[in-house]
């Protein structure tokens, strides 16, 4: 196997990159992936800043003259949901066609547009609403650059260490929700009075300071091309489609409760609306929960890992149900990050199921059909890799359905009661599904024993 360094040659391509050869890896290749996966962290952290920017922007609206409905307020909410899920498909493929020092330099470029958007419409007296309805569409630049970032760092890492490499590069992102929901508050109030532009403002630094970052100093890899074999074999295999179902249920919850919180917080609970500063602490502990689901998957299984939590996040929307019920907002508070807790949990158990699905299903073929072993388990990564990317899109419109489950709610019953019942059954569904599909014991023994017993 070859020592050599990496070949940069220019536009800082790098045409020599064998991450697999421990001697390349301990040269050169580590410090080189370590740079890459910080500076993309730093431009995804942002991304998912920006990308949630309007869900606490839209609780002071009112306090600078604007008197938006309920249901106005909630397409403010779902607008860049669903722009962001949309785009993660492209973004995916972005990667491999462009490069991923010159893709982060965009994608984080983009985020300049709606910041510059929203300074623009709090500053001018009667913006109309459709200006800020295209300023939140403009936000869902931030919520494609999770997939362009997970795909560029994938080709960086060894197998043995991609695992760790992505849970940092995922947890970084999402922590940018809690980053904006705790540092805007606290930047609008500054002076007299509420300064909305201060929301957008205060990230145009840090957004210029990123694309810099990545133009001058990412690298981009020759041999990262997509791969199209995989991701049509995932498309025509169920179990891309079950656990993207499954993923709704865990991402879906945790970045559509994230846009949510701090409107909840204040029409739920009027005389509370001070606590909306608080309203971080929710997507900052499902930030942090997330690799502890997936080393918890490690020891249980995922499967019977993600039906506890589905069990559990039934629980917590008892718990909402509760809250509102009886008034209590100390309930309603808690309950709420519990379900974060258990949201951010899901998220590491159900991707940690896809690898183990995919490895066992590839594994029978292989044994049925006398493929190579070795070919068959690079088959199933790719197969798996390709799955993630589906999962994550498929998952992010999860937030859409959320956020319009509260809207049909609060505007047709005038109460979250009707959304959380819907939550509840949807939970019982996803627990229910999961069984079926890998605890049961007769799939078990009729498709392969290790997928419902040997860490799935």
């Amino acid at each position: 196997m070859t020592t050599e360094s990496p070949s940069v040659r220019a536009g800082r391509w790098i045409d020599h990159w064998e991450p697999e050869d421990p001697d390349f890896w301990a040269r050169t290749g580590r410090r080189t992936a370590t740079k890459n996966l910080v500076l993309s962290i730093f431009a995804e952290n942002l991304g998912f800043s920006v990308w949630v920017l309007m869900s606490i922007v839209v609780v002071s609206l009112n306090s600078v003259g604007y008197d938006f409905s309920v249901g106005q307020t909630f397409w403010l909410l779902i607008v860049p949901n669903l722009v962001g899920a949309a785009l993660r498909v492209p973004y995916t493929f972005a990667v491999p066609r462009f490069g991923g020092r010159l893709w982060t330099t965009v994608s984080a470029g983009l985020l300049l547009i709606p910041c510059a958007m929203l300074a623009y419409a709090v500053l001018n007296v009667g913006t109309p609403y459709w200006f800020f309805l295209l300023t939140a569409a403009a936000m869902g630049f931030g919520g494609g650059n999770f997939s362009s970032s997970m795909a560029n760092i994938s080709f960086f890492f060894p197998e043995g260490k991609k695992g760790l490499a992505l849970g940092l590069n995922a947890a970084g992102g999402n922590l940018g929700v809690a980053q904006t929901q705790l540092l805007v508050p606290f930047a609008i109030s500054i002076g007299t009075g509420v300064n909305l532009a201060y929301a957008a403002l205060m990230w145009l630094p840090l957004i210029i300071l990123a694309a810099a970052g990545a133009w001058f100093l990412m690298d981009s890899i020759t041999s990262a091309k997509p791969d199209g074999t995989s991701y049509r074999e995932a498309l025509s295999n169920k179990h891309t489609w079950v656990m993207s179902f499954l993923y709704i249920g865990t991402f879906g919850s945790f970045i559509g409760f994230s846009f949510a919180f701090p409107v909840l917080i204040k029409i739920a609970f009027v005389e509370h609306a001070g606590f909306v500063g608080l309203a971080f602490i929710g997507a900052l502990i499902g930030s942090l929960t997330r690799p502890f689901g997936g080393w918890l998957a490690d020891r249980v299984g995922g499967a019977r890992m993600t039906v506890l939590v589905f069990a559990g996040m039934g629980l917590g929307a008892v718990g909402v149900m509760a809250s509102v019920a009886t008034g209590s907002f100390a309930l309603f508070f808690g309950s709420f990050v519990y379900l974060f807790v258990l949201s951010g949990m899901g998220n590491g158990s159900t991707y940690r199921m896809i690898p183990m699905i995919f490895s066992a299903e590839v594994r029978a073929r292989a044994t049925e059909t006398g493929e190579d072993a070795d070919s068959a388990v690079k088959r199933a990564k790719r197969q798996a890799a390709a799955v993630v990317g589906i999962a994550g899109a498929v998952g992010a419109f999860g937030g859409v359905l959320v956020n319009l489950v509260f809207k049909f709610s609060l505007e047709s019953a005038r109460t979250l009661t009707p959304a959380l019942i819907a939550f509840l059954g949807f939970y019982a569904l996803c627990v229910g599904v999961t069984w079926w599909f890998y605890l049961r014991k007769s799939f078990a023994v009729r498709r392969a024993p290790s997928l419902a017993y040997a860490g799935v």
